[in-house]
């Protein structure tokens, strides 16, 4: 099992790289609205590698619990599960509206 001190550990990292993939995904956004294209996919790549960081914590405490491991259910790390899925969630849309203001462009300039 693991102790409450390693699951509020793991639950501050999950948060910690969700949060920088968060932020690395809104700020692709942005560079998006300015037709910075390139500079938003490297903004979206940041983001996957955070994601790819959270991924592995979180499946420390999957398979622990998988393998029998029984682990403390606390609010930080429901925290931590919400943080992860929002955002997961804001990449998702990042990668849609890079693709919206790709078109708009496009569309501004006459190349439908």
């Amino acid at each position: 099992m693991h102790t409450i001190e390693e699951i509020q550990m793991l639950s501050f990292t999950i948060i910690l790289h969700a949060g920088n993939a968060r932020s690395s995904s809104m700020e692709a956004i942005a560079l998006a609205k300015s037709y910075e294209f390139e500079e938003a996919r490297k903004k979206i790549e940041e983001a996957d590698k955070e994601f790819t960081e959270a991924h592995n914590y979180q499946t420390k405490l999957l398979q622990a619990e998988a393998n029998g491991v029984e682990n403390p259910v606390t609010v930080i790390l429901v925290h931590a599960q919400d943080h992860l899925m929002t955002a997961m969630t804001v990449k998702e849309l990042a990668n849609e509206m890079i693709d919206m203001y790709e078109r708009m462009q496009m569309i501004e300039e006459g190349k439908r």
